[in-house]
């Protein structure tokens, strides 16, 4: 009996690894993307999804996870990579991937969608999986480490709450800021025009070393067994979190404009 919970235990943790940014957190990214996709992209998009906006559907991939039959997609929202790695060594190591993982499977997504054949649920379902994915990339703990399930092993406290610094990343903190996924987007919309071309011509696996790198400094920030995190943890990452949900918003445009532009 005791081994056959320590296995249950097991797998859930490993499925814990699986979320990324809360509902708010990829809604955010959504809303951010739907404002920079040219007409034509709209166009295409609302053909395959309907009423249902680029931010609602953002969430669609970590609902199915009610699902049994979708547990194979839990490998696609993350990538787990050994510390220690520079940028030449990094993108090395995604050039010759060949794992199931978030690098492999956006790039499949994004060549799927290009084709024409694909049945209306096909495109459907890889286009909420695209959405979500290119988000997914832009938490940092879903580029980090196998050893500690992308940081659900390490301990925190968020003020008096008991937590770990993935959910922390996912959306305590973006939680803590109070306001909807709309008042979020618009809040921290305001990138200029050569930011917006500078981080959409960047290669992908630039975007993946970024959130290796900072999930590298997370790490290195959690300094004690169960630190006490509290506002100064807000005010010294905040930055780096709206960053992040920002880049991923337009990141994602960037690749929407590509497939359906």
């Amino acid at each position: 009996m005791l081994k056959k919970t320590s296995i249950l235990l097991l797998l859930l943790a490993i499925s814990l690894q699986t979320f990324a940014w809360g509902p708010t957190g990829h809604r955010v990214v959504g809303q951010i993307a739907n404002s920079y996709l040219s007409g034509k992209a709209k166009r295409n998009i609302r053909k395959i999804l309907g009423t249902e906006s680029v931010a609602i559907s953002s969430n669609w991939a970590d609902f199915i996870k009610s699902d049994t039959s979708y547990k194979y997609l839990d490998s696609w929202h993350y990538i787990n990579i050994k510390a220690g790695l520079n940028n030449t060594e990094f993108t090395n190591y995604l050039n010759n991937d060949k794992g199931t993982d978030a690098y492999t499977k956006l790039n499949f997504l994004i060549g799927e969608l290009k084709k024409k054949e694909l049945s209306i649920e096909q495109k459907r379902m890889y286009l909420r999986l695209l959405i979500h994915i290119a988000g997914d990339i832009h938490q940092p703990m879903h580029v980090s480490r196998a050893e500690d399930l992308g940081g659900n092993r390490i301990k925190a406290f968020w003020f008096s709450d008991a937590t770990n610094l993935h959910a922390l990343w996912d959306d305590k903190i973006i939680e803590f800021q109070k306001l909807s996924y709309t008042e979020y987007a618009t809040s921290i919309n305001h990138a200029s025009k050569e930011q917006r071309r500078e981080w959409q011509k960047q290669p992908m696996t630039q975007w993946f070393f970024e959130s290796y790198q900072i999930a590298n400094k997370l790490y290195a920030d959690i300094k004690q067994p169960e630190p006490r995190l509290t506002f100064r943890y807000n005010f010294d990452n905040i930055d780096t979190l709206n960053q992040q949900l920002l880049k991923g918003g337009i990141r994602l445009a960037g690749l929407l404009n590509e497939i359906f532009g």
